[in-house]
């Protein structure tokens, strides 16, 4: 007879409850794990505006009769070559660039004709002093990336920078008009003048620095060097040069560096400007103020 023993239950494991454990655990722990990562993504997108017009300022930065102007103007201009103008203002950015920001805008609204993909965004964010204008694919070979920088650069920043944002959108949306029926010309020549400036204040202070940062550096040098060779020694480590007395080792005692502890950077500009397009797959360009 065979003989077969049994453990009581108590006895054996039952492990199936802490698998269940572990794997909820695990699972908790990848959704607050997922959670860190797109929350910044999530936090950074701003809340798209309604199209409620061709002229949307929810920023409130154009005067009434300019809207009005703007509005008939664009409606126009659609209405004999089917291109598609939309001008929108937001008050913030709420921490997502303009890029991507102008670009979800685009393909919200889908602006422009299906086919041609004609539509061109002018977006402001007067709290971030920010601008751009979006191109769709069907127009980049005609308002090129250098035009929408041009008019960002000429029409709309000094324009903003005077507090005039009606006028700086109206001549904007009068030259992108101007380019698209093919009259480029003029724009392009306007920019050409205005990179021959005669006069840069900042330039100017930059220049100013830097003579005299290398009248300190080669001053020093050569104080250091050149009395010990070309002039009179008249003690230890004294010499009379050019009616001058110099203590060539005194002075470096003191000590000098060529460096510069207040720093400086060649490659900001005040335009703050950016070329390239965004996803939607026109040119254009970004600017601030």
């Amino acid at each position: 007879m065979a003989l077969y023993s049994f453990a009581p239950p108590s006895v054996l494991p039952d492990i199936s409850p802490q698998r269940g454990v572990g794997r909820n655990a695990g699972l908790i722990f990848l959704g607050f794990v997922l959670t860190f990562l797109l929350l910044p993504l999530i936090v950074l997108a701003a809340e798209l505006p309604a199209l409620t017009g061709r002229v949307v300022d929810n920023a409130g930065i154009i005067d009434a009769a300019t809207e009005a102007a703007l509005t008939q103007k664009l409606a126009d201009f659609e209405t004999k070559g089917s291109d598609q103008i939309v001008v929108a203002t937001i008050p913030s950015l709420d921490g997502e660039e303009i890029e991507p920001y102008a670009n979800r805008l685009f393909r919200a609204w889908k602006l422009g004709q299906a086919k041609e993909n004609n539509g061109v965004l002018l977006l402001v964010a007067p709290n971030d002093r920010k601008m751009r204008i979006e191109v769709g694919y069907g127009l980049e070979g005609t308002l090129t990336d250098l035009h929408t920088k041009l008019i960002i650069e000429n029409d709309m920043v000094p324009a903003f920078r005077a507090g005039d944002f009606s006028g700086g959108i109206s001549k904007a949306v009068d030259d992108m008009i101007m380019v698209l029926e093919g009259n480029p010309e003029e724009l392009e020549a306007r920019g050409k003048r205005n990179q021959q400036a005669p006069f840069n204040s900042d330039d100017l202070f930059f220049t100013i620095f830097i003579a005299i940062w290398a009248i300190i550096f080669f001053g020093g040098l050569a104080a250091s060097i050149l009395p010990p060779i070309f002039g009179q020694k008249i003690g230890p480590g004294r010499y009379r040069w050019l009616g001058m007395t110099f203590e060539p080792n005194r002075r470096s005692s003191g000590g000098w560096s060529g460096d510069s502890g207040g720093g400086w950077s060649s490659g900001s500009s005040g335009g703050g400007f950016s070329g390239g397009g965004g996803s939607s797959g026109g040119g254009g360009s970004s600017g601030s103020w």
